[in-house]
């Protein structure tokens, strides 16, 4: 089938759009190649997957040399009359939206950017898919939407409705959106939330990829809520088959679910939230304590307070995943951060001196 892929010169959406291409799907990506982080790492990822930065640059589009069914176009969410163009043109089956403003901390500081990039632009993408009729849309949600909530583990059947950043709003709000297409025009919608992804290709503004940077470079790691906080790390491998399985299957709409019986990851209409996971929280000293093991060297840590918009805990109950696709994420955190540090080493040329 015919996908597109959101969001492709990111974090994310480089592993999945890799994923389709490498099962034979046919498979479009876009993005808009922004500035909120270093684009020579946005570029790397498109090189990764077998794309000319050059031919990108000039042209806006390129096809991969490692999938000749794997297509990239340079375009903005922002632009609606490109995006339904490139809709008309291509004659999608699904879609798989990953492109977002990310980050909490940020949000403080540029909330236009986070109103742009997750609200205007999935307005923009839903009214392009109910209009050309899409099997499925599978989008990016996050953790972060549980908020104040403190009850553990965080099921998707909770009440979500006190968000503290506005990033998570915004994912929130992406939530509400996808239900109101999927009941009033019968669009099949999934939402992921996803927790503290990270991996190879990894965001420079998460801790993973701060900490491991500081640590080579010798330079102090910040550690917030003096260092009393609990993550549900969850591996991008794992990340990577949950997408899979909600794209591959899509939801079913449920007249029987009314009243009563609906809670807030379901509908009378084909949408569903689930929450994808590692299910083991881990606290984030002993997250540091993998890292310097993977690196063989000590970090020097600063303890600080929390910062506006953290939530000190989180963990994911992937039972309804589970039960709806027989699928639960399990990689170890020690195997995922040596992976990690393993990329970083090849990508920025930092030679093991351990194995000299």
């Amino acid at each position: 089938m015919k996908i597109l892929v959101t969001g492709t010169a990111g974090f994310i959406g480089h592993h999945v759009g890799k994923a389709l291409a490498q099962r034979g799907d046919e498979v479009v990506g876009i993005d808009n190649i922004n500035e909120y982080y270093d684009v020579d790492l946005k570029y790397g990822r498109l090189a990764d997957a077998g794309f000319n930065r050059g031919e990108i640059d000039r042209q806006g589009v390129a096809t991969s040399r490692t999938w000749p069914h794997y297509r990239f176009i340079k375009l903005d969410l922002g632009d609606r009359s490109g995006l339904f163009e490139l809709f008309d043109r291509e004659g999608f089956a699904r879609v798989c939206h990953l492109a977002a403003q990310p980050g909490v901390r940020y949000s403080l500081e540029n909330p236009y950017s986070y109103i742009d990039s997750n609200i205007v632009a999935f307005i923009h993408l839903l009214e392009a898919c109910r209009h050309h009729r899409l099997e499925n849309l599978v989008y990016a949600s996050s953790s972060s939407v549980y908020g104040l909530n403190r009850h553990m583990p965080f099921s998707t059947s909770q009440n979500v409705d006190h968000p503290i950043s506005l990033y998570a709003a915004t994912k929130k709000s992406m939530e509400l959106m996808a239900h109101a297409y999927s009941f009033l025009y019968a669009l099949p919608t999934v939402g992921l939330r996803f927790f503290t992804v990270y991996g190879p290709w990894g965001r420079p503004d998460m801790a993973t990829f701060t900490f491991v940077k500081n640590i080579f470079a010798g330079q102090p790691i910040d550690v917030y809520n003096q260092g009393k906080m609990e993550r549900d790390f969850t591996y991008i491998d794992d990340i990577v088959k949950g997408i899979l399985c909600t794209l591959d299957r899509p939801p079913q709409a449920n007249p029987d679910l009314q009243g009563e019986t609906l809670d807030p990851s379901q509908s009378p209409g084909p949408y569903r939230i689930y929450n994808i996971g590692n299910s083991r929280p881990v606290a984030l000293m002993d997250f540091i304590a993998a890292i310097q093991t993977a690196i063989g060297q000590k970090a020097e840590i600063n303890l600080l307070p929390i910062q506006p918009g953290d939530i000190p805990a989180t963990w994911a109950d992937c039972s309804d995943l589970e039960r709806d696709f027989n699928y639960r994420p399990d990689t170890p955190v020690q195997k995922g951060i040596d992976a990690f540090v393993a990329w970083y080493r090849d990508f920025y040329r930092i030679p093991d001196h351990r194995k000299t």
